[in-house]
């Protein structure tokens, strides 16, 4: 069973030595696809002024803009799972796990970096700023990885899935073959949006904690806080409805 988890927008700044290279990535045959995207996402910046960078960032302060201007090349890299740090990542508490619930991580979740692509929670990445949505000339970057990684991912993924991704990055995969647990969070009747980042993060948290392996034993875990309250099912997905306390 592997989890699939959407980036964050915010991220963690230093990290070690290892430079941009194969040996990072999972997946290390398709290197030159990523690389492909890497080199497109190097060259739009370096095209484009202080001012032009600020917009395509979404970043206001130009001195924060400078910091991303930087090629990333030569940027020092962090595991991906620690890079990130939003709000799913400060619930998930990866650094306060033990050192068997971070192996759990490190091995069972697939990340979806815009820039990347789809990485391991222990590759390694620098810090870089990619917005949601930010398009590079002459390349759909959802639709490159999704054509060119789709296929190797069905085959490293095996038969389930539980899916704690934003609906924006189904568009960088969309499995085929497995059986897909996702969830949807109310509070008091109504859909939460930017607190479900929180209990997607929790949910990994109790993954971790209790070595969950399989979906019946997913089904089979009660997470702090929630409550199932119905599954809706429709083809190899079932949509599990949780009630937060």
């Amino acid at each position: 069973m592997k989890v699939l988890l959407a980036p964050a927008e915010t991220k963690n700044s230093g990290g070690e030595e290892k430079l941009f290279s194969k040996e990072n990535f999972f997946l290390e045959k398709n290197f030159s696809l990523r690389q492909e995207a890497f080199e497109a996402y190097e060259n739009h910046v370096q095209n484009l002024s202080l001012e032009e960078l600020s917009i395509w960032f979404g970043i206001k302060k130009l001195d924060d803009v400078k910091k991303y201007q930087e090629s990333l090349r030569n940027k020092p890299s962090m595991k991906a799972i620690q890079r990130y740090n939003g709000v799913a990542f400060d619930a998930l508490e990866y650094n306060s796990l033990t050192r068997e619930g971070q192996n759990y991580i490190d091995e069972n979740v697939i990340l979806f970096s815009n820039l990347f692509g789809p990485i391991k929670a222990s590759d390694f990445i620098p810090d870089y700023k990619f917005k949601q949505g930010a398009k590079l000339p002459n390349m759909n970057i959802e639709k490159f990885y999704k054509d060119n990684f789709s296929k190797d991912l069905d085959e490293y993924i095996g038969e389930e899935i539980i899916d704690l991704r934003a609906g924006f990055y189904e568009k960088f995969y969309t499995p085929k073959n497995a059986t897909v647990i996702t969830m949807k969070f109310l509070k008091e009747g109504k859909v939460v949006s930017h607190w479900a980042k929180h209990y997607r993060g929790m949910v990994l948290n109790t993954l971790a904690k209790n070595n969950v392996q399989s979906i019946v034993e997913f089904m089979n875990t009660q997470i702090p806080g929630l409550e199932l309250v119905e599954i809706q099912e429709k083809k190899n997905i079932k949509l599990l409805i949780m009630n937060i306390k």
